[in-house]
């Protein structure tokens, strides 16, 4: 350690030059990372310029330092494209997507699959349904509104923000799935998925859509909850009448040949369709001859009260 000392104290000055030295090193370093930075923004700014340019906007150009300008729009940029065609884009970008929204709102099955979508516990689906709030709020009347130009910049970003907030959950929900469940709650999850498939099958029986449907509601309650507008969509496709070739024998007065060999058809199942038909239950004991006063068709089946 002694000859380490001894250089030192003689070529103590040489902390100086090196001092210098280190400082160019660190300068040049964060030139070079403000300008990978500076790239990044520009990068991130042509892709918005895209996507602004497919709904028919004009961004504001970059400042000097690389960040967007708050500047209004001058007046020479809103003559080249009317308000009213404006308006008009941006109302078929927020009810596109109001659209890919409700497919999920709506859609038990879609529900099931990704529940993070209803869910709004989920810190990226509160934050989409805040964006859509405000987006409905910004929103005019019409496209034929006379708004002015803080108006205007306000809906437009509104409806930018709301696409963006939309594609966020949305990949974040495919990607979380059912996992915020436990075994025994994804297993309810699966069991409603095959019930429904049955309620909403036009090849099953009104009584077994009925029993699948109640199912359905028993498995997702405590789960997922459905929105009385999902319920509704969901009792019209429950309650929809079996296809016309199934009721083809009470056309002929024959037999239905649609459950022939099933368990419904030869026990109390078969009852309900020969009575439906027009046929008492019992009737081969009949003498020959003897014709049944004719039956009046049954009202159908009432859709379970929402609960």
């Amino acid at each position: 350690m002694e000859p380490f000392f001894v250089f030192v104290g003689n070529y103590w000055w040489l902390v100086f030059p090196l001092m210098g030295v280190f400082a160019a090193v660190g300068n040049r370093y964060e030139r070079s990372a403000r300008r990978r930075h500076q790239r990044r923004l520009e990068m991130l700014h042509a892709k918005a310029e895209v996507r602004a340019a497919r709904r028919g906007q004009v961004l504001p150009p970059y400042g000097t330092a690389g960040v967007p300008t708050q500047a209004p729009a001058t007046a020479s940029a809103a003559t080249e494209v009317p308000q009213k065609v404006q308006l008009q884009r941006l109302f078929d970008a927020h009810d596109e997507i109001t659209r890919r929204w409700l497919e999920y709102e709506l859609d038990v099955a879609k529900l099931i699959e990704f529940p993070a979508m209803s869910d709004g516990r989920q810190p990226l689906t509160a934050a989409f349904l805040r964006a859509r709030h405000a987006a409905d709020r910004a929103r005019p009347a019409s496209a034929d509104a006379k708004l002015t130009a803080e108006d205007f910049a306000a809906y437009r970003t509104a409806v930018t923000d709301y696409e963006v907030a939309f594609d966020v959950a949305e990949r974040d929900a495919r990607r979380l799935k059912d996992t915020g469940f436990t075994d025994v709650e994804r297993h309810r999850l699966d069991t409603a998925k095959q019930l429904l498939s049955v309620a909403v099958d036009q090849a099953a029986t009104p009584a077994e859509r009925q029993l699948a449907y109640k199912r359905v509601r028993r498995e997702l309650d405590g789960l997922i909850a459905l929105s009385d507008d999902a319920i509704e969509v969901l009792e019209t496709k429950v309650s929809l009448e079996l296809p016309a070739a199934s009721s083809s024998g009470r056309d002929t007065g024959g037999p239905s040949l649609s459950k022939a060999g099933t368990p419904e058809a030869d026990g109390a199942g078969g009852d309900a369709l020969r009575q439906a038909q027009g046929a008492q239950p019992g009737a081969e004991g009949a003498q020959p001859g003897a014709h049944p006063e004719p039956q009046a068709m049954p009202a159908p089946w009432p859709v379970p009260k929402k609960s």
